[in-house]
């Protein structure tokens, strides 16, 4: 395992082709993120490598700026076809796919390597055509890709270099298997450049590294910076019917501009989301069975600044980028400190600084003491002041019933993995009615 550096290097300071240059200062970077660091002097010197980077640390340009070098400074293969790509890059998520293909485009303006995405739920045959054009880097998730790959649209057997982005989150997904079967297409791992970034190196992970990859070095951030340095925590300890109004009384005192609510379910999600617009907030809601381009105008509304609130399951918690978020809410503590580390992360990003509240409600405080020894230091308390609760809030209207009972989590389809995990202990129910006991009972 690599250290991290003593002195931070800077971007310009980097061998790289002037084109990759023109990229970095076009995004303003000047200066390397600590996997950054780490992680560019190995994959510019041609070695492979498994890093332990969270969303939000700058691991995506990272690996990206290693692969536009590798494709500048190598000729490609003699006998590789227009359609056979030159670097594939996978991600577990639509949303992290669509946010690597646009960094891409602007780290890579100037690089003039062609650009391919592949993504479920939308957009198939626009895609399809890309690839038959012919394209030097693809980006996508494994069953696009491999549904591509088996009508020989695209080949792979001159693959230069290859990327796996949030390889645990593939695991979770239940993506492995596709995972697997793309890697052993590619070029043997003694002829390509090889990157593999997740939240944790742990066993499972490691051994898809080592065998997929050439002898890869492992690279970790130190615990100590985790969490965003500018990321003020503060954690209550609301009674189960308190945790709206606190909610409500926050959203008024605080006045986020930009702010993610993180529910541990599907069901919750809704409720909350209902509470907020009911109470003069203007809230949406993000979770795993909401159609690809509802998700995209939804988020697309987000940033702009249509919504306040965005009220999400953990489907959110990785893979979106979403500029200048101020607050994240934990209305349900999450199951891990590697979800509470990710569900933080969406703000005080950039440099900017900003607040992550949590609830240690009575159904989620005991995930408390995991979450604390995972980031090594104990999390600032508030006392829950008479003052702070929103008196008398407006009870929102009923949703209509569905045909089916949403609150089973789901697997790989339905609602998505991202509600599955949180459904399993963190928020019970009571009772088949879904009636909250209380305002705080969503």
């Amino acid at each position: 395992m690599t250290d991290p550096a003593q002195e931070t290097p800077r971007f310009d300071q980097l061998d790289l082709p002037e084109a990759v240059q023109a990229g970095i200062r076009a995004t303003g970077f000047e200066t390397c993120t600590p996997i950054q660091a780490l992680t560019l002097p190995i994959a510019l010197a041609g070695r492979d490598v498994a890093g332990q980077a969270q969303t939000g640390t700058g691991k995506t340009a990272a690996f990206l700026i290693a692969t536009f070098n590798r494709l500048l400074r190598q000729a490609p293969a003699p006998n590789r076809r227009a359609t056979d790509v030159r670097a594939l890059i996978v991600a577990p998520t639509r949303e992290l796919a669509i946010q690597i293909h646009k960094d891409a485009e602007m780290l890579g303006r100037e690089t003039g390597l062609k650009l391919a995405l592949a993504y479920g739920g939308t957009g198939y045959d626009t895609q399809r055509e890309q690839l038959e054009a012919g394209a030097d880097i693809l980006i996508g998730t494994p069953g696009r890709i491999i549904d591509y790959f088996k009508q020989k649209v695209f080949g792979l057997k001159h693959t230069e270099v290859v990327v796996l982005d949030e390889a645990d989150r593939m695991f979770d997904l239940g993506f492995i298997k596709d995972v697997r079967f793309l890697m052993r297409r590619c070029a043997p791992a003694s002829e390509r450049l090889s990157m593999l970034f997740s939240a944790t190196l742990s066993l499972r992970v490691m051994e898809l590294a080592y065998e997929h990859m050439n002898n890869p070095e492992k690279v970790q951030v130190e615990a100590e910076t985790l969490t965003a340095d500018r990321v003020r925590q503060v954690i209550y300890y609301p009674a189960n019917e308190e945790k709206i109004p606190l909610l409500l009384g926050l959203a008024r005192d605080l006045e986020p501009e930009r702010a993610i609510v993180f529910v541990n379910t599907k069901h919750g999600a809704e409720k909350v989301c209902d509470w907020l617009n009911a109470n003069g907030q203007k809230a949406a809601l993000l979770s795993g069975d909401v159609p690809q381009k509802k998700r995209s105008s939804l988020l697309e509304r987000f940033t702009a600044g249509e919504y306040t609130f965005l009220v999400a399951t953990d489907v959110a918690a990785r893979g979106l980028h979403i500029p200048a978020v101020t607050h994240v809410f934990n209305f349900d503590l999450p199951q891990s400190g590697e979800d509470y580390v990710h569900r933080i992360g969406r703000t005080a990003r950039a440099g900017a600084e900003g607040d992550a509240i949590s609830f240690g409600c009575e159904d989620s405080a005991f995930y408390l003491p995991d979450i604390e020894s995972y980031l090594g230091e104990r999390i600032p308390t508030e006392s829950v002041a008479p003052e702070a609760l929103f008196s008398d809030p407006v009870r929102p209207k009923p949703r209509p019933r569905k045909p089916r009972d949403d609150r089973r989590g789901g697997g790989r389809g339905g609602s998505g993995r991202g509600d599955a995990r949180g459904s399993g202990g963190g928020h019970r129910h009571r009772g088949g009615s879904g009636k909250p006991r209380g305002p705080g009972g969503a």
